[in-house]
Protein backbone atom coordinates (compact mmCIF):
# COMPACT_ATOMS: atom_id res chain seq x y z
CA UNK A 1 0.00 0.00 0.00
CA UNK A 2 1.10 3.67 -0.61
CA UNK A 3 2.37 5.26 2.79
CA UNK A 4 1.51 8.62 4.06
CA UNK A 5 3.40 10.79 6.67
CA UNK A 6 0.53 11.85 7.96
CA UNK A 7 -3.36 13.79 7.45
CA UNK A 8 -3.72 17.37 7.80
CA UNK A 9 -7.45 18.96 8.76
CA UNK A 10 -7.29 21.12 6.03
CA UNK A 11 -9.68 20.83 3.43
CA UNK A 12 -7.31 21.07 0.77
CA UNK A 13 -5.66 17.55 1.36
CA UNK A 14 -3.04 15.71 2.87
CA UNK A 15 0.58 16.00 3.65
CA UNK A 16 2.84 14.93 0.91
CA UNK A 17 3.22 11.37 1.11
CA UNK A 18 6.89 9.21 1.13
CA UNK A 19 7.75 7.14 -0.96
CA UNK A 20 7.43 3.48 -1.14
CA UNK A 21 6.83 1.85 -4.96
CA UNK A 22 5.60 2.70 -8.22
CA UNK A 23 1.98 3.78 -7.63
CA UNK A 24 0.69 5.75 -7.59
CA UNK A 25 2.30 7.72 -10.28
CA UNK A 26 3.47 11.26 -9.99
CA UNK A 27 2.10 11.20 -6.32
CA UNK A 28 2.71 15.19 -6.63
CA UNK A 29 -0.52 15.89 -8.38
CA UNK A 30 -4.12 14.58 -8.45
CA UNK A 31 -4.96 13.06 -11.78
CA UNK A 32 -7.25 10.92 -13.79
CA UNK A 33 -8.43 8.98 -17.05
CA UNK A 34 -5.16 8.43 -18.07
CA UNK A 35 -4.98 8.26 -22.15
CA UNK A 36 -1.30 6.65 -22.85
CA UNK A 37 0.56 6.52 -26.08
CA UNK A 38 3.87 5.82 -27.98
CA UNK A 39 4.17 8.68 -30.39
CA UNK A 40 5.68 7.38 -33.84
CA UNK A 41 8.90 9.52 -34.53
CA UNK A 42 9.15 8.74 -30.65
CA UNK A 43 9.19 4.90 -29.88
CA UNK A 44 11.76 5.57 -26.68
CA UNK A 45 9.00 8.14 -24.74
CA UNK A 46 5.53 7.31 -23.06
CA UNK A 47 3.13 9.54 -23.45
CA UNK A 48 0.16 9.83 -20.94
CA UNK A 49 -2.19 12.20 -21.02
CA UNK A 50 -4.79 13.20 -18.09
CA UNK A 51 -7.59 15.27 -16.66
CA UNK A 52 -6.50 16.85 -13.51
CA UNK A 53 -8.58 16.79 -9.79
CA UNK A 54 -8.74 20.36 -7.59
CA UNK A 55 -7.14 18.97 -4.15
CA UNK A 56 -10.08 19.54 -1.36
CA UNK A 57 -12.66 19.47 -4.18
CA UNK A 58 -16.08 17.51 -3.00
CA UNK A 59 -17.59 17.38 -6.85
CA UNK A 60 -16.25 16.25 -10.38
CA UNK A 61 -17.40 19.31 -11.75
CA UNK A 62 -14.46 21.54 -10.74
CA UNK A 63 -12.64 20.16 -12.89
CA UNK A 64 -11.13 22.82 -15.32
CA UNK A 65 -7.81 21.41 -17.14
CA UNK A 66 -5.04 18.55 -18.21
CA UNK A 67 -1.86 17.62 -17.79
CA UNK A 68 0.66 15.94 -19.64
CA UNK A 69 3.11 13.06 -18.31
CA UNK A 70 6.16 11.28 -20.07
CA UNK A 71 9.07 8.90 -19.53
CA UNK A 72 11.44 7.07 -20.97
CA UNK A 73 11.91 4.11 -18.63
CA UNK A 74 8.65 3.61 -16.77
CA UNK A 75 10.44 5.10 -13.03
CA UNK A 76 11.55 8.27 -14.12
CA UNK A 77 8.46 10.52 -15.13
CA UNK A 78 8.03 14.17 -16.11
CA UNK A 79 4.79 16.49 -15.61
CA UNK A 80 5.05 19.27 -18.64
CA UNK A 81 2.34 21.01 -16.31
CA UNK A 82 -0.92 22.19 -17.83
CA UNK A 83 -1.38 21.76 -21.66
CA UNK A 84 -5.01 22.59 -21.82
CA UNK A 85 -7.94 24.21 -20.15
CA UNK A 86 -11.67 25.90 -19.54
CA UNK A 87 -10.00 28.86 -20.39
CA UNK A 88 -8.90 28.11 -23.73
CA UNK A 89 -12.17 26.83 -25.21
CA UNK A 90 -14.91 29.99 -26.09
CA UNK A 91 -17.70 27.34 -26.81
CA UNK A 92 -17.91 25.62 -22.96
CA UNK A 93 -19.15 26.61 -19.90
CA UNK A 94 -17.76 23.85 -17.55
CA UNK A 95 -16.86 20.01 -16.98
CA UNK A 96 -13.32 19.48 -18.18
CA UNK A 97 -13.87 15.61 -18.14
CA UNK A 98 -11.99 12.75 -19.56
CA UNK A 99 -9.75 13.37 -22.64
CA UNK A 100 -7.26 12.03 -25.27
CA UNK A 101 -4.76 12.40 -28.03
CA UNK A 102 -3.91 11.72 -31.39
CA UNK A 103 -0.86 11.93 -33.71
CA UNK A 104 -2.20 12.73 -37.59
CA UNK A 105 -0.75 14.19 -40.50
CA UNK A 106 1.99 15.83 -38.97
CA UNK A 107 0.24 16.94 -36.06
CA UNK A 108 -0.78 16.58 -32.61
CA UNK A 109 -4.49 16.51 -31.81
CA UNK A 110 -6.21 16.64 -28.31
CA UNK A 111 -9.53 15.65 -27.53
CA UNK A 112 -11.72 16.21 -24.63
CA UNK A 113 -15.36 16.68 -23.58
CA UNK A 114 -16.84 19.86 -21.55
CA UNK A 115 -20.14 21.09 -21.64
CA UNK A 116 -21.37 23.20 -24.15
CA UNK A 117 -22.22 27.23 -22.94
CA UNK A 118 -25.71 27.35 -25.00
CA UNK A 119 -27.09 24.01 -24.45
CA UNK A 120 -25.46 22.68 -21.50
CA UNK A 121 -24.61 19.75 -23.62
CA UNK A 122 -20.95 17.57 -23.12
CA UNK A 123 -19.12 17.63 -26.42
CA UNK A 124 -16.17 16.54 -27.63
CA UNK A 125 -13.91 19.35 -28.19
CA UNK A 126 -10.69 19.36 -30.33
CA UNK A 127 -7.46 21.03 -30.27
CA UNK A 128 -3.84 20.81 -32.00
CA UNK A 129 -0.05 21.62 -31.45
CA UNK A 130 3.15 20.81 -32.98
CA UNK A 131 4.38 19.20 -29.74
CA UNK A 132 3.27 16.37 -28.05
CA UNK A 133 3.00 18.36 -24.63
CA UNK A 134 1.33 21.18 -26.14
CA UNK A 135 0.04 23.66 -25.77
CA UNK A 136 -2.87 22.69 -27.42
CA UNK A 137 -4.70 25.55 -29.71
CA UNK A 138 -8.90 25.17 -29.54
CA UNK A 139 -10.25 23.94 -32.75
CA UNK A 140 -13.78 23.79 -31.70
CA UNK A 141 -16.20 20.75 -30.94
CA UNK A 142 -16.23 17.98 -33.31
CA UNK A 143 -20.09 18.23 -35.39
CA UNK A 144 -22.16 15.56 -34.38
CA UNK A 145 -20.48 14.58 -31.19
CA UNK A 146 -23.21 15.58 -28.73
CA UNK A 147 -23.10 13.98 -25.09
CA UNK A 148 -19.57 13.63 -26.67
CA UNK A 149 -18.27 12.63 -23.12
CA UNK A 150 -15.23 10.48 -22.23
CA UNK A 151 -14.32 10.52 -25.93
CA UNK A 152 -11.05 8.16 -27.25
CA UNK A 153 -9.85 8.84 -30.46
CA UNK A 154 -8.01 5.20 -32.63
CA UNK A 155 -6.23 5.68 -35.95
CA UNK A 156 -6.57 2.70 -37.81
CA UNK A 157 -3.75 1.06 -40.05
CA UNK A 158 -5.38 2.23 -43.55
CA UNK A 159 -5.94 6.24 -42.01
CA UNK A 160 -9.38 6.10 -40.83
CA UNK A 161 -10.36 7.73 -37.91
CA UNK A 162 -12.67 6.45 -35.36
CA UNK A 163 -14.16 8.05 -32.21
CA UNK A 164 -16.07 6.46 -28.95
CA UNK A 165 -17.75 7.96 -26.47
CA UNK A 166 -19.83 7.15 -23.91
CA UNK A 167 -22.09 7.92 -20.80
CA UNK A 168 -24.64 6.71 -18.08
CA UNK A 169 -24.83 3.33 -19.51
CA UNK A 170 -24.76 4.26 -23.03
CA UNK A 171 -21.84 4.19 -25.61
CA UNK A 172 -21.38 4.84 -29.12
CA UNK A 173 -18.65 4.49 -32.39
CA UNK A 174 -18.54 6.68 -35.28
CA UNK A 175 -15.61 7.15 -38.01
CA UNK A 176 -14.60 10.91 -38.38
CA UNK A 177 -13.95 13.10 -41.52
CA UNK A 178 -10.90 13.17 -42.82
CA UNK A 179 -10.15 16.84 -40.97
CA UNK A 180 -11.61 15.31 -37.62
CA UNK A 181 -13.83 17.72 -36.96
CA UNK A 182 -17.30 15.92 -37.58
CA UNK A 183 -18.29 12.61 -37.86
CA UNK A 184 -20.24 10.98 -40.52
CA UNK A 185 -23.10 10.29 -39.59
CA UNK A 186 -24.25 7.31 -41.63
CA UNK A 187 -21.34 5.58 -39.64
CA UNK A 188 -22.74 6.20 -36.07
CA UNK A 189 -23.31 2.84 -34.15
CA UNK A 190 -24.41 2.53 -30.75
CA UNK A 191 -22.37 -0.35 -28.64
CA UNK A 192 -24.52 -0.13 -25.27
CA UNK A 193 -26.07 -3.65 -26.16
CA UNK A 194 -23.12 -5.63 -26.95
CA UNK A 195 -21.15 -4.45 -23.95
CA UNK A 196 -21.84 -5.69 -21.06
CA UNK A 197 -22.72 -3.58 -17.76
CA UNK A 198 -21.17 -0.75 -20.09
CA UNK A 199 -21.14 2.93 -18.30
CA UNK A 200 -18.25 5.27 -19.68
CA UNK A 201 -15.14 5.47 -20.65
CA UNK A 202 -14.10 3.44 -23.73
CA UNK A 203 -10.64 2.77 -25.19
CA UNK A 204 -9.62 0.76 -28.33
CA UNK A 205 -6.67 -1.01 -29.17
CA UNK A 206 -5.68 -3.22 -32.10
CA UNK A 207 -4.23 -6.38 -31.25
CA UNK A 208 -2.81 -9.22 -33.87
CA UNK A 209 -5.83 -7.85 -36.03
CA UNK A 210 -8.26 -7.68 -33.81
CA UNK A 211 -9.77 -5.27 -31.92
CA UNK A 212 -9.86 -4.94 -28.39
CA UNK A 213 -12.80 -2.35 -26.89
CA UNK A 214 -11.92 -1.71 -23.11
CA UNK A 215 -14.29 0.49 -21.13
CA UNK A 216 -15.34 1.50 -17.72
CA UNK A 217 -18.27 -0.71 -16.33
CA UNK A 218 -20.59 -0.71 -13.21
CA UNK A 219 -21.55 -4.08 -12.09
CA UNK A 220 -25.35 -4.76 -11.50
CA UNK A 221 -25.55 -1.26 -11.53
CA UNK A 222 -23.91 -0.54 -8.14
CA UNK A 223 -20.75 2.00 -7.82
CA UNK A 224 -17.62 1.37 -8.10
CA UNK A 225 -17.09 0.57 -11.38
CA UNK A 226 -14.42 -1.89 -12.60
CA UNK A 227 -12.78 -2.13 -16.16
CA UNK A 228 -13.98 -4.62 -18.88
CA UNK A 229 -13.09 -5.03 -22.50
CA UNK A 230 -14.89 -6.77 -26.07
CA UNK A 231 -13.12 -7.97 -29.17
CA UNK A 232 -14.37 -7.27 -32.50
CA UNK A 233 -13.24 -7.60 -35.92
CA UNK A 234 -13.72 -4.49 -37.28
CA UNK A 235 -13.57 -1.07 -35.46
CA UNK A 236 -17.52 -0.18 -34.94
CA UNK A 237 -17.99 -3.76 -34.12
CA UNK A 238 -20.23 -5.70 -33.08
CA UNK A 239 -18.36 -6.92 -30.24
CA UNK A 240 -18.56 -9.65 -27.90
CA UNK A 241 -17.78 -8.87 -24.25
CA UNK A 242 -14.92 -10.77 -22.44
CA UNK A 243 -15.24 -9.87 -18.87
CA UNK A 244 -13.35 -7.61 -16.48
CA UNK A 245 -9.80 -6.95 -16.97
CA UNK A 246 -9.64 -4.62 -13.96
CA UNK A 247 -11.38 -5.75 -10.50
CA UNK A 248 -12.81 -3.54 -7.98
CA UNK A 249 -10.35 -2.35 -5.16
CA UNK A 250 -9.49 -0.88 -1.88
CA UNK A 251 -9.15 2.62 -2.43
CA UNK A 252 -10.70 2.79 -5.15
CA UNK A 253 -12.53 5.98 -6.51
CA UNK A 254 -16.21 5.58 -7.71
CA UNK A 255 -14.94 6.01 -11.09
CA UNK A 256 -12.45 3.97 -12.89
CA UNK A 257 -11.37 5.04 -16.26
CA UNK A 258 -8.50 2.33 -18.58
CA UNK A 259 -6.00 2.96 -21.05
CA UNK A 260 -3.70 0.05 -22.56
CA UNK A 261 -0.23 0.11 -24.71
CA UNK A 262 2.27 -1.63 -26.11
CA UNK A 263 5.92 0.53 -24.64
CA UNK A 264 8.89 -1.41 -25.81
CA UNK A 265 7.13 -4.57 -25.77
CA UNK A 266 5.48 -4.54 -23.01
CA UNK A 267 1.57 -4.58 -22.58
CA UNK A 268 0.78 -1.80 -20.03
CA UNK A 269 -2.52 -1.21 -18.31
CA UNK A 270 -2.89 2.58 -17.33
CA UNK A 271 -6.66 3.67 -14.57
CA UNK A 272 -6.81 5.49 -11.80
CA UNK A 273 -7.47 5.25 -7.81
CA UNK A 274 -8.22 7.55 -5.00
CA UNK A 275 -4.86 5.80 -3.31
CA UNK A 276 -3.14 9.35 -3.31
CA UNK A 277 -6.28 11.02 -1.18
CA UNK A 278 -6.76 7.93 1.25
CA UNK A 279 -10.30 7.26 -0.26
CA UNK A 280 -11.48 10.86 -1.86
CA UNK A 281 -13.21 9.27 -4.91
CA UNK A 282 -12.85 13.01 -5.98
CA UNK A 283 -9.07 13.56 -5.41
CA UNK A 284 -7.38 10.32 -8.05
CA UNK A 285 -3.85 9.31 -8.89
CA UNK A 286 -2.04 8.17 -11.77
CA UNK A 287 -1.58 4.29 -11.49
CA UNK A 288 -0.52 1.30 -14.24
CA UNK A 289 -0.20 -2.59 -14.47
CA UNK A 290 1.67 -4.74 -17.03
CA UNK A 291 -0.84 -6.93 -18.62
CA UNK A 292 -0.26 -9.93 -19.57
CA UNK A 293 -1.95 -11.30 -22.96
CA UNK A 294 -2.99 -15.12 -23.59
CA UNK A 295 -2.32 -17.06 -26.65
CA UNK A 296 -6.20 -17.31 -27.26
CA UNK A 297 -6.24 -13.44 -27.29
CA UNK A 298 -7.64 -12.97 -23.82
CA UNK A 299 -6.66 -10.42 -20.75
CA UNK A 300 -5.24 -11.58 -17.88
CA UNK A 301 -6.89 -9.92 -14.40
CA UNK A 302 -4.82 -6.66 -14.03
CA UNK A 303 -4.56 -6.38 -10.14
CA UNK A 304 -3.58 -3.02 -8.26
CA UNK A 305 -0.62 -3.00 -6.43
CA UNK A 306 2.18 -0.53 -5.08
CA UNK A 307 5.10 -2.20 -7.22
CA UNK A 308 2.95 -1.30 -10.37
CA UNK A 309 5.27 -0.97 -13.53
CA UNK A 310 8.52 0.33 -11.58
CA UNK A 311 9.48 -3.35 -10.84
CA UNK A 312 9.27 -1.76 -7.34
CA UNK A 313 11.21 0.99 -7.38
CA UNK A 314 10.06 4.11 -6.26
CA UNK A 315 8.79 6.78 -9.13
CA UNK A 316 9.83 9.62 -9.48
CA UNK A 317 8.66 12.47 -10.70
CA UNK A 318 9.50 16.37 -11.47
CA UNK A 319 7.38 19.26 -13.08
CA UNK A 320 9.08 20.82 -16.28
CA UNK A 321 7.35 24.08 -17.20
CA UNK A 322 8.03 25.52 -20.83
CA UNK A 323 8.24 29.27 -20.34
CA UNK A 324 7.08 29.92 -23.91
CA UNK A 325 3.65 28.18 -22.98
CA UNK A 326 1.85 31.03 -22.27
CA UNK A 327 -1.56 31.44 -21.42
CA UNK A 328 -2.75 28.19 -23.14
CA UNK A 329 -0.49 26.52 -20.11
CA UNK A 330 -1.62 28.54 -17.31
CA UNK A 331 1.01 30.59 -18.09
CA UNK A 332 1.63 34.64 -18.67
CA UNK A 333 3.79 36.94 -21.16
CA UNK A 334 3.93 40.68 -20.11
CA UNK A 335 5.40 42.36 -22.94
CA UNK A 336 7.87 39.85 -23.63
CA UNK A 337 8.03 37.65 -26.62
CA UNK A 338 9.00 33.98 -27.60
CA UNK A 339 11.60 33.08 -29.78
CA UNK A 340 13.91 30.39 -30.92
CA UNK A 341 16.82 31.98 -33.23
CA UNK A 342 19.01 31.21 -30.35
CA UNK A 343 19.97 26.99 -30.45
CA UNK A 344 19.83 24.42 -27.36
CA UNK A 345 16.39 25.48 -25.96
CA UNK A 346 13.87 22.67 -24.90
CA UNK A 347 10.41 23.09 -26.29
CA UNK A 348 9.24 25.38 -28.50
CA UNK A 349 11.37 28.20 -28.21
CA UNK A 350 12.23 30.11 -25.41
CA UNK A 351 10.64 33.85 -23.50
CA UNK A 352 12.99 37.12 -24.27
CA UNK A 353 12.13 41.02 -24.83
CA UNK A 354 12.09 41.50 -21.08
CA UNK A 355 12.93 45.87 -21.16
CA UNK A 356 11.44 47.68 -23.76
CA UNK A 357 13.12 50.74 -24.52
CA UNK A 358 10.47 53.84 -24.03
CA UNK A 359 8.97 54.71 -27.45
CA UNK A 360 8.98 51.60 -29.04
CA UNK A 361 6.50 50.18 -30.79
CA UNK A 362 4.23 52.18 -28.21
CA UNK A 363 5.92 49.95 -25.24
CA UNK A 364 5.84 52.62 -22.87
CA UNK A 365 5.71 52.62 -19.09
CA UNK A 366 1.69 51.82 -18.65
CA UNK A 367 1.02 55.46 -16.89
CA UNK A 368 2.61 57.24 -19.98
CA UNK A 369 -0.37 57.13 -22.25
CA UNK A 370 -2.79 59.29 -19.16
CA UNK A 371 0.35 61.19 -18.30
CA UNK A 372 2.07 62.80 -21.29
CA UNK A 373 3.95 64.63 -18.51
CA UNK A 374 5.60 61.82 -16.73
CA UNK A 375 9.18 60.51 -17.37
CA UNK A 376 8.97 58.11 -19.81
CA UNK A 377 10.56 55.00 -18.47
CA UNK A 378 11.40 51.84 -20.44
CA UNK A 379 8.58 48.62 -19.87
CA UNK A 380 9.45 45.59 -17.56
CA UNK A 381 8.41 42.26 -18.85
CA UNK A 382 7.88 39.07 -17.31
CA UNK A 383 7.20 35.62 -17.20
CA UNK A 384 4.75 33.57 -15.50
CA UNK A 385 4.08 30.05 -15.49
CA UNK A 386 1.50 27.72 -13.47
CA UNK A 387 2.93 25.08 -11.39
CA UNK A 388 -0.07 22.46 -10.16
CA UNK A 389 -0.24 20.33 -7.14
CA UNK A 390 -1.67 18.28 -4.88
CA UNK A 391 -0.11 19.31 -1.25
CA UNK A 392 1.71 21.91 0.57
CA UNK A 393 5.06 20.15 -0.04
CA UNK A 394 8.34 21.79 -0.85
CA UNK A 395 10.19 21.81 -4.04
CA UNK A 396 13.96 22.30 -5.81
CA UNK A 397 13.08 25.20 -8.33
CA UNK A 398 15.64 25.80 -11.09
CA UNK A 399 15.28 27.89 -14.07
CA UNK A 400 16.83 27.05 -17.52
CA UNK A 401 18.22 30.21 -19.09
CA UNK A 402 21.09 32.18 -21.20
CA UNK A 403 22.37 35.48 -21.01
CA UNK A 404 25.20 37.25 -22.62
CA UNK A 405 25.97 39.10 -19.29
CA UNK A 406 24.85 39.05 -15.64
CA UNK A 407 21.85 40.19 -14.81
CA UNK A 408 19.44 40.68 -11.90
CA UNK A 409 16.22 38.61 -11.65
CA UNK A 410 13.30 38.92 -9.28
CA UNK A 411 11.23 35.58 -8.90
CA UNK A 412 8.11 35.29 -7.40
CA UNK A 413 6.97 31.95 -6.32
CA UNK A 414 3.23 32.57 -4.82
CA UNK A 415 3.51 34.87 -2.00
CA UNK A 416 7.11 33.55 -1.94
CA UNK A 417 10.38 36.28 -2.99
CA UNK A 418 13.43 34.19 -3.62
CA UNK A 419 15.90 35.57 -1.28
CA UNK A 420 19.12 36.57 -2.96
CA UNK A 421 22.27 38.02 -0.83
CA UNK A 422 22.50 40.30 2.38
CA UNK A 423 23.07 43.39 -0.10
CA UNK A 424 20.18 42.33 -2.21
CA UNK A 425 18.11 40.79 -0.34
CA UNK A 426 14.89 40.39 -2.53
CA UNK A 427 16.72 39.92 -5.91
CA UNK A 428 19.11 37.17 -7.54
CA UNK A 429 22.13 37.16 -9.88
CA UNK A 430 22.20 35.10 -13.17
CA UNK A 431 25.32 34.56 -14.44
CA UNK A 432 25.92 35.03 -18.35
CA UNK A 433 26.32 31.71 -19.97
CA UNK A 434 28.87 31.78 -23.05
CA UNK A 435 28.39 27.97 -23.63
CA UNK A 436 24.74 28.55 -24.07
CA UNK A 437 21.53 27.16 -21.70
CA UNK A 438 22.55 26.69 -18.28
CA UNK A 439 19.84 25.28 -15.07
CA UNK A 440 19.97 27.75 -13.11
CA UNK A 441 19.33 26.88 -9.07
CA UNK A 442 16.92 28.63 -7.38
CA UNK A 443 16.77 26.69 -4.14
CA UNK A 444 13.81 25.51 -1.94
CA UNK A 445 10.76 26.86 -2.68
CA UNK A 446 6.96 25.91 -1.02
CA UNK A 447 4.43 25.15 -3.06
CA UNK A 448 0.87 25.41 -1.18
CA UNK A 449 -1.93 22.57 -2.57
CA UNK A 450 -3.73 23.89 -5.64
CA UNK A 451 -2.35 26.69 -8.09
CA UNK A 452 0.99 27.78 -7.68
CA UNK A 453 2.00 30.82 -9.78
CA UNK A 454 5.86 31.18 -10.39
CA UNK A 455 6.46 34.62 -12.33
CA UNK A 456 10.34 36.17 -13.27
CA UNK A 457 10.93 39.66 -13.93
CA UNK A 458 14.08 41.58 -14.86
CA UNK A 459 15.06 44.76 -16.26
CA UNK A 460 18.68 44.62 -16.32
CA UNK A 461 18.59 42.24 -19.62
CA UNK A 462 16.09 42.56 -22.64
CA UNK A 463 18.37 39.87 -24.31
CA UNK A 464 17.86 36.98 -21.37
CA UNK A 465 16.54 34.02 -22.47
CA UNK A 466 14.00 31.79 -20.19
CA UNK A 467 13.70 28.82 -21.02
CA UNK A 468 11.94 26.67 -18.56
CA UNK A 469 11.39 26.10 -14.97
CA UNK A 470 11.75 22.71 -12.60
CA UNK A 471 9.95 21.43 -9.71
CA UNK A 472 11.33 18.38 -7.91
CA UNK A 473 9.47 17.65 -4.87
CA UNK A 474 11.22 16.98 -1.59
CA UNK A 475 10.34 13.72 0.15
CA UNK A 476 11.17 13.48 3.85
Amino acid sequence: MFVFAALLSSALGQVAPTRSGGNPIAPHIFVADPAAHVWPDDPDTLWVYTSHDHPGTNSYDTMTSYHAFSTKDLINWTDHGQIFSLKNVPWAASHAWASDAVYYRGKYYFIHCMKEKESGVFMTGIAVSDRPEGPFKDLGFITGSEWGQDPALFIDDDGNAYLFWGHDYLAYGARLSDDLKSILPETKVELTKQLDDVFEGPWLNKINGKYYLSYAGIPNRKWPEALYYATADSPLGPYKSRGQYTKRFGLQSDTNHGSVINFKGRWLSFYHSAWGSLGNTYNRSLMAEFLTINDDGSWNEVVPSTPGISGGKPTTSRIWLEAEGGEAAGGQLMVTHVENQTPGYSGAGYVTGFRVPPGKDGALYAVAKECPSCPKRASVGSVMVLAQVAYDQEYHLKVRYSADQDTRLWVIVGAQVIKGSANSVNEVWAKATPAGFEMFDLGIVSLKAGDNEIRLFTRDNADIRIDAFELVPVYK
